[in-house]
């Protein structure tokens, strides 16, 4: 099981989505917040807002969130985390250009992680069931 104490700071980080439910806009339709995590400190280091209809980041948007990301140590990580749910051929091939090893895992071992990130997301943004 992982934890973030296995990690070392910038060693590895973890790419996810951050809401539980679409994000609603009345202007540009439902999107999703897809976020990348560093493992040891749980510190969100970039986000980026991607459409419901697509099913995970252009390899534009997700070089764009590893630049926003990078910009907090000035290094990429060795190792990024996905959850083995998540459609990520793009996201991995973008990753494995840029020297990072991707490893899938299933999502209920990143949850040590991104729970609380999660949790703090949905109070903030996400509209209660009605």
């Amino acid at each position: 099981m992982l934890h973030p104490k296995q990690f070392e700071v910038n060693e590895a980080w973890i790419a996810f989505r951050l809401n539980n439910a679409p994000i609603r806009t009345e202007r540009d339709g439902d999107f999703n917040c897809i976020a990348l995590m560093d493992a040891a400190s749980c510190f969100i280091l970039s986000s980026e807002f991607i459409p419901v209809t697509a099913a995970e980041p252009t390899r534009a948007q997700f070089r764009r969130l590893l630049k926003d990301a990078k910009r907090h140590k000035q290094q990429l990580p060795k190792t990024l985390f996905v959850a083995r749910e998540d459609v990520a051929d793009q996201v991995t091939f973008e990753a494995t250009q840029q020297s990072i090893d991707v490893v899938r895992v299933p999502e209920s071992e990143l949850l040590i992680f991104i729970g609380e990130a999660r949790e703090g997301f949905a109070e903030r943004f996400e509209e209660p069931a009605r």
